[in-house]
């Protein structure tokens, strides 16, 4: 490692700039394959077009009888019941003139027959059946190919895999597919005053809560989180977790990014060859951010409040991870509500600020979800998203119009909104 301390830039980037920085640096991880079972969530990296006609054959789209609309036009009519076609069946012979074939929902169409009669408009009479109604030719009749026919574009690389796709690959017979990578991702956190939860005692230390945040949301968006436990504030020590932690395709510090005398991370960091791309974000919480490069591996030390930990994960560290996962979609949706709150602060930094939403006739209302403290939690959990107060802006004024991220959605955009 190298002597010395890496000295505090005095510049802080924009939110907008630091969000730009991030993910051009960043790029989409390997492809690789998986059974279809186990491909929700992730991104399609190959091109599916259909090779077979979905439904492979004309079939019923009710139980009922199939028939030749020529033998029930003048219904009512009497007719002998030829044979039973349960789904999955599909029938040796031809339906002759003054025949039906009693049918099921989805079971193939007898050759002969282009009708179905459904069963409420029919009267079984032993071997026979009465028609009550003409059926013209088509009905209740579900077309070969009438979903998808062979060379239907399916999906494109960059597709998310989700339930109705991974049911239209299961009926066109994929059983595998190509798909991005996942993300591994180092999780740990630096400082002596830290301890797992379990070990939480009345003496002065207290639970490392930001990583099980991070390890959380990281399993909601599909990475996959290899957490390395908490380094204590001794510079040998973090340089060894990190070098495990560079084994992985993204690393995730939190704490000891500041200028205090025991904030090791972009010392060590830069003692393994790692280049300094930012570490300071005009906004508040979570303006000491370290984002430094280590070849191409992305390595992000967040600060240790909880809540600035978790801002800046939503800002910087979701988007960039989602990008290398293969997704095109990164940012969290926005909407814009009327603020209920006056809220006041100096120019120079932009603020997120902890709301809840509610519905008034057509319009939306955000108001601040408790105390806007950066080690205050409570107000994130109960947070429905983060309203964004611009970095020249110093008053928001009852009833004006601000963005609001929106935390729980599980959309995605193309565009920031912030």
């Amino acid at each position: 490692m190298r002597e010395g301390r890496v000295e505090a830039e005095r510049t802080s980037v924009s939110v907008a700039e630091a969000r730009e920085l991030v993910l051009g640096a960043v790029s989409p991880l390997g492809r690789e394959t998986v059974p279809l079972a186990d491909a929700v969530g992730r991104v399609l990296a190959e091109e599916i077009r259909s090779e077979v006609r979905i439904p492979p054959a004309d079939n019923s789209a009710m139980d009922g009888y199939a028939v030749r609309a020529e033998d029930v036009a003048a219904a009512p009519v009497v007719l002998r019941v030829g044979e039973d076609l349960p789904a999955g069946k599909r029938s040796q012979r031809k339906l002759v003139p003054g025949e039906a074939a009693r049918i099921m929902t989805g079971a193939a169409l007898p050759e002969g027959a282009d009708a179905v009669v459904m069963v409420e408009d029919t009267e079984t009479e032993g071997d026979r059946v009465r028609i009550g109604r003409a059926a013209p030719s088509g009905q209740h009749v579900r077309r070969a190919g009438e979903d998808v026919r062979p060379g239907t574009p399916i999906a494109a690389p960059g597709a998310v895999l989700r339930a109705p796709l991974v049911g239209m690959l299961a009926a066109l017979g994929r059983s595998v597919l190509a798909v991005r990578a996942r993300a591994r991702v180092a999780v740990l956190a630096t400082g002596d005053e830290l301890v797992e939860p379990d070990r939480l005692r009345d003496d002065g230390r207290i639970a490392s809560s930001n990583c099980y945040a991070l390890v959380a949301a990281l399993r909601e968006i599909g990475a996959e989180p290899v957490y390395l436990g908490i380094a204590p504030d001794d510079p040998a020590e973090i340089e060894a977790r990190f070098r495990a932690a560079l084994a992985c395709d993204a690393v995730i510090s939190s704490g000891g990014v500041s200028v205090g005398d025991r904030d090791w991370i972009k010392q060590v960091l830069v003692g393994l060859g790692g280049a300094m791309r930012l570490w300071r974000v005009a906004m508040k919480p979570g303006a000491p951010m370290a984002f430094v490069l280590v070849g191409a591996r992305p390595v992000f030390g967040l600060p240790g409040n909880p809540v600035s930990t978790h801002v800046t994960f939503e800002q910087f560290v979701r988007p960039a991870l989602l990008r290398m996962m293969g997704h095109q979609k990164l940012f969290r949706p926005v909407e814009r509500a009327r603020f209920s709150d006056g809220y006041e602060k100096p120019a120079g930094r932009a603020h997120f600020v902890r709301v809840v939403l509610e519905r008034r006739g057509s319009e939306l209302w955000a108001s601040a979800s408790g105390e806007q403290g950066s080690n205050v939690l409570l107000s994130l959990v109960r947070a429905d998203g983060l309203a964004f107060v611009p970095a020249e802006t110093t008053r928001v004024a009852h009833g004006e119009i601000v963005p609001v991220q929106l935390l729980h959605s599980a959309e995605l955009r193309d565009e920031p909104g912030i």
